[in-house]
């Protein structure tokens, strides 16, 4: 294949990406600011843990010659056909945007755009910032104009972490451009370095849309299915049956309640069209999100019910992590967690087995070994690590409360006692007890 490719940006998609095009033969560019993560590539070593299959693929096309990596963006692009830009958006506390990485980047890319070459960003946006943002960037630092000397689309990276190259071959491809011309030369693209069917939108618009909706609507769900799991409890019905009841029928896809949603994409991408929005639009986005964040506090009102004052009570939350068997703490609940409990006065520890005791701390949480937990108040299970599947029951007995916040445990199995274990969305065996809960839901969807 007579194809260069720049990909810019080599995390977690990025580098995957970059190996997916080598693998069909493209002569591939990694850019990256971290000049360790470019050392690591260009050695053949994947700075990236836990992502199938990525290390042998990349140690195979850098071998062949097919993949280099460099931190000079600007000689890259100007060598490539095609530009292909993978770099993180980052949100502030307050839920803003903050554009500077991706622009810096952009500009880079600017400096090096040669006439008749494609860009290609695939971080998710806000609609309207392919071609009303970056592509009046790429003008102003090459001196060239768009959809007439370069071509320019967006294509939504649409992945999970840990399974890249699966989701890459299994999901049609989108991809919308600025102009007919820039969609199908994407499309031509994409054709050539994956196996997926290309699925051509009639602008970029369309296509940033599209991913906005993707993950909008999976939080709407996890709220709908949060809310099912607070009024099921307090009315001695056990959520996860109802809802496998529910989904018997195709139409139905409920989804699975929890103790909140993490990662990069969920709790963020729904902000890219809320930001956006007229007070009186959006108003379904808006109340997911505020449901879903809220689920620290039930989770925190759960335990109160059972101990009491939260107050210099010892709760170890089992997982750092956003979700089960991903090194990855972005946004995860085990942080709104922590806060929450802290708030109340709780003494609060963390065990992953992921994350070393000083990333833990990093993260300004408190970390603890599994042979450490004992005679604690409570645990919380919030990713449920292959690594915790094998833990006896004796282990979830040193302490007094668990709370299980996905629903993955046995309770019977475990000779737990039905007294101490409690589960989002299961009744109380405590009829009285079930009553407060049961005021207490109301109130918080009254409020």
């Amino acid at each position: 294949m007579s194809l260069t490719v720049a990909v810019v940006g080599l995390g977690k998609v990025g580098l995957p990406l970059a190996v997916q095009y080598a693998s069909k033969g493209a002569a591939v560019i990694g850019c990256d600011t971290n000049e360790a993560v470019v050392d690591a590539v260009n050695a053949g070593r994947s700075p990236i843990t836990g992502e199938a299959y990525l290390a042998e693929r990349l140690s195979d096309v850098q071998r062949r010659g097919l993949l280099t990596a460099t931190s000079a963006t600007p000689a890259a692009v100007r060598a490539a056909d095609v530009t292909v830009v993978i770099v993180p958006l980052m949100v502030t506390e307050d839920h803003q945007i903050d554009f500077r990485a991706i622009d810096s980047a952009t500009r880079s890319i600017g400096r090096g755009l040669r006439r008749g070459s494609l860009v290609i960003f695939e971080t998710t946006l806000p609609v309207g910032t392919t071609r009303g943002r970056f592509g009046p960037i790429l003008e102003e630092m090459s001196g060239l104009r768009m959809g007439r000397d370069f071509f320019l689309a967006f294509s939504p990276e649409r992945i999970r972490t840990g399974r890249i190259f699966a989701d890459l071959a299994a999901y049609p491809k989108v991809v919308g451009g600025i102009d007919g011309s820039s969609t199908e030369q994407g499309a031509a693209f994409y054709g050539a370095v994956l196996d997926a069917p290309i699925l051509r939108l009639p602008s970029a618009e369309a296509a940033e849309f599209s991913k906005l909706m993707e993950t909008t609507f999976r939080d709407v769900n996890i709220a709908l299915a949060n809310e099912f799991a607070v009024f099921a409890a307090t009315r001695g019905i056990d959520v996860r049956t109802a809802i496998a009841a529910a989904n018997s029928q195709p139409q139905s896809q409920i989804h699975e309640p929890g103790v909140g949603v993490g990662g990069h994409c969920i709790p963020v991408y729904p902000y890219f069209v809320i930001n956006d929005a007229d007070p009186d639009e959006m108003r379904l986005a808006r109340a997911a999100r505020s449901i879903n964040d809220n689920m620290a506090i039930h989770a925190a009102e759960l335990l109160a019910q059972r101990l009491g004052d939260l107050r210099e009570r010892h709760v170890v939350i089992l997982g750092l992590a956003y979700r089960a068997n991903v090194k990855e703490a972005a946004y995860s609940s085990a942080l709104q967690l922590v806060s929450e409990l802290e708030r109340r006065g709780a003494i609060v520890s963390i065990h992953d087995p992921l994350f070393s005791r000083e990333e833990i701390e990093s993260r300004g949480c408190r970390p603890i070994e599994l042979d450490d937990i004992d005679d604690v108040d409570a645990i919380v299970i919030q990713a449920f690590h292959r690594e915790y599947r094998d833990l006896p029951g004796a282990f979830f007995q040193r302490a007094r409360v668990i709370l299980d916040g996905r629903g993955d445990l046995d309770p019977t199995a475990l000779g737990l006692r039905t007294t101490s274990y409690i589960r989002i969305g299961s009744p109380s065996p405590d009829e009285d007890w079930q009553e407060d809960l049961r005021e207490m839901a109301i109130g918080r969807l009254a409020g």
